[in-house]
Order: C-alpha cells, then sequence, then structure tokens
C-alpha cells in the first residue's frame, strides 16, 4: 500500500520499524509515533502550526551554545526534566531527592579545600553551608564529593554575564572522616529563567511568569553510591509554589537563618548581617 489516511499512516509508520533489532529503541519509537500521530489528530494541527512548530525547535537548536542549553530550558519548563527523574529517582528510604539539573551547569568546576568560600567577588548576601553526607542507614561518608553551583545574588549565573570569562561561585568539596562538608557561599534569590530566545517566548504566550524560588545546586556522590542531582531551596523564598521549571521538593527545603554583622562559624568577622543553613545528605547504595 502506497497512499495512507489519516488512520493508516501511523500503521505504516510503525509497520516500518519491524526489521528493528534494538528492543527498547522500537518499543520508544513505536509509543512516539502513536503518541505524536495522536496529538496531530485530536488538535487537527494545520499545516501553518506545524511549521510554526518546526521553526520554534530549529530557534531552540541555534540559540544552544558552549555554555547555554536551550533544549534543556524546554524540557524543564515543559516539565519533562522533572517527570524522567521522578520515574528514575523514586524517593528511598530518606535519600536526598533529585531534582533538575537546569541549563547551567558547567563541568570542571575547581577542588577546593573545607570551609573555601565559593562566592569570592560574587554579589549577594553571605551564607555559611554544612551537613553531613550520610549513607541510607546512617553512616558517614568520608570523601563524598558535593559538585556546588548557584548564581549571584541578583540571580544571575556566571555563564550569563558577558564581562565574566571564568567559573564564579562553584567549586567542589569533599568530605571529612566523619562525613562532614561546610562551605561559604551566598543566600540564593529567585531569578527568572533565560527569556530571550524561543522558551522565553513561548513562556510569555502560554502567560506564565519565567522565577524559580532561591536555590543552591549540588551534585552529591560518593564511591558505591547512587549519585544525586539536587537544590537546596531557601524556606519562604517567593516562587516555591510556582516554581517556572516544578523543581521543588518539600523535602530539598531549607531553613536558611539570619544573623547580625560579627563573628561567622568559621571565625572571620562578617560586617555585614549573614546566614547559615545546616543539612544532611543521604545516598543511596548502588545495589539498592
Amino acid at each position: 500500500m502506497r497512499e495512507f489516511d489519516e488512520k493508516s499512516i501511523t500503521r505504516a509508520v510503525i509497520g516500518r520499524l519491524s526489521e528493528c533489532h534494538d528492543p527498547r529503541f522500537k518499543r520508544v519509537m513505536t509509543s512516539l509515533i502513536t503518541h505524536l500521530h495522536d496529538f496531530v489528530r485530536d488538535v487537527k494541527l494545520t499545516e501553518d502550526e506545524w511549521l510554526t512548530a518546526i521553526q520554534f525547535l530549529t530557534d531552540v537548536g541555534a540559540t544552544c551554545t558552549d555554555k547555554r542549553q536551550e533544549f534543556i530550558l524546554l524540557s524543564d519548563t515543559l516539565g519533562v526534566s522533572v517527570l524522567v527523574i521522578t520515574l528514575n529517582h523514586p524517593a528511598y528510604r530518606g535519600s536526598a531527592e533529585s531534582t533538575v539539573m537546569g541549563p547551567f551547569y558547567w563541568e570542571g568546576a575547581p577542588d577546593l579545600p573545607r570551609g573555601s568560600n565559593l562566592a569570592v567577588g560574587v554579589r549577594g548576601e553571605p551564607a555559611f553551608y554544612s551537613g553531613r553526607v550520610l549513607s541510607a542507614d546512617g553512616r558517614p561518608i568520608e570523601n563524598a564529593l558535593l559538585d556546588i553551583w548557584s548564581g549571584d545574588g541578583d540571580g544571575n549565573y556566571d555563564m550569563q554575564l558577558p564581562q565574566e570569562t571564568g567559573m564564579k561561585a562553584r567549586g567542589r568539596i569533599r568530605t571529612d572522616a566523619e562525613g562532614r562538608y561546610w562551605f561559604r557561599s551566598i543566600r540564593p534569590t529567585f531569578y527568572p529563567v533565560p527569556t530571550d530566545g524561543p522558551v522565553g517566548r513561548m513562556l510569555r504566550h502560554m502567560g506564565r511568569h519565567p522565577y524559580r524560588p532561591g536555590h543552591i545546586h549540588m551534585i552529591v556522590s560518593a564511591p558505591g553510591h547512587l549519585p544525586v542531582t539536587t537544590h537546596l531551596f531557601v524556606a519562604g523564598s517567593q516562587y516555591l509554589d510556582s516554581d517556572a521549571v516544578f523543581g521543588v521538593k518539600e523535602s530539598l527545603v531549607a531553613q536558611f537563618d539570619r544573623h547580625a554583622a560579627g563573628v561567622g562559624p568559621d571565625g572571620e568577622r562578617i560586617d555585614t548581617s549573614f546566614y547559615t543553613v545546616n543539612y544532611d545528605f543521604r545516598l543511596r547504595a548502588a545495589q539498592s
């Protein structure tokens, strides 16, 4: 048969997978074709709308650079990223929950000693972070790695600032023999996801705001354990209930306690108010 109607075309395209020898790929593509064709039929997609969609995806790809991933932003804002994470990283015995990586991860942050200030030269209110990395049963994990990044006090990441050529508010910290970590950075504030590209146009057309609540990113890992890509959200931050990328998990909302100017936890004098936050991460064993 070489002529198809609106129903038979779907069966025909799926039928062309008959020689596919990759069972998982065949299953994924069969479902994708089925749902995509059902979507087109359901909304009675016009030719102009389809061409607009193709141009939109073309623009998303053209916006991507080595420092900006517009496709990740598209996935995040449509809730796909969180859905994939939820399916693949279910909550387990109090282990740290995963959430979106976001589009601003930059591989290769410097390894720094515990207690380092990750935010040297970065605008924002000082904050001291501490806690432990533990196994699911509460045992401390020595030499666990925290790969940390955040925006500045205005919500801008280093790679968004034209004048910045290096990394800012990023670093990798390892735990001590008792699983403890501590470092300095800033108290994160809410900020908008990038809106100067095609995803921003989509959000505006949807009538949605682009804001994320204040948070700091971490990838926490240790040998013999499953790594977790996660955040710490600032309790009370605006947009906790309407995160533009749907990434908030209640277990990741942390209390940032404010202190008057004075001596900080590291013994240094601080001439402005500062915050402290303490949070323990539990990692699931790789074989669990």
